[in-house]
């Protein structure tokens, strides 16, 4: 995708912008955005397992795990901010039978929710995939958040395992769901 602004004009002497979303590779001076951003599911609670935000030596360390030429991360920008994020990351990185498989991770901006921010990176982690050696996509998300249900199935993943009740969020069970895609 490209970044930039085109010129449209309504006809009557109105100009508008119309803004490109540009997909890039993350670099460490997104890791403030990055963690912001995951911090605010956090906050909302039944976006992730995590109950305290994770502060920048964490996130700074997640990211040197994510080697861009195997566990890439990338940004979504629009307007030139940060507007989510996505990952591919090792799934049980330690059995060698499983390398062909990743683990995606998607995250926006909780302002930018609705405007179709997951769907394009959702998309965009389909498409270079393959490109990494995965030819099976993984998402690993509780059942209280049908928000990434609903855009996982829009996708063609499909449910291939349930946890029930193993997650404790505010003294509320939530099911651990295993979602996945055959590339």
């Amino acid at each position: 995708m490209n970044q930039g602004k085109s010129l449209i004009s309504a006809g009557s002497g109105t100009v508008f912008y119309l803004y490109v979303m540009k997909i890039r590779i993350a670099r460490s001076g997104d890791l403030p955005t990055i963690n912001d951003i995951y911090n605010q599911a956090v906050r909302q609670r039944f976006c992730t397992a995590h109950l305290k935000p994770i502060n920048m030596e964490e996130r700074e360390l997640w990211f040197a795990y994510h080697d861009p030429g195997r566990y890439p991360v990338f940004v979504v920008e629009n307007i030139q901010k940060i507007a989510g994020w996505v990952s591919l990351g090792p799934y049980r990185e330690d059995r060698q039978a499983l390398t062909h498989v990743a683990e995606v991770s998607y995250y926006v901006d909780e302002r930018e929710r609705g405007k179709g921010m997951g769907g394009r990176l959702l998309s965009h982690a389909v498409d270079v995939a393959p490109g990494f050696g995965f030819t099976v996509l993984i998402a690993i998300l509780l059942n209280k958040n049908p928000a990434s249900i609903g855009l996982l199935e829009k996708f063609g993943f499909v449910s291939w395992g349930l946890m029930p009740g193993i997650a404790l969020i505010d003294d509320q069970e939530a099911d651990h769901l295993y979602y996945g895609l055959k590339l």
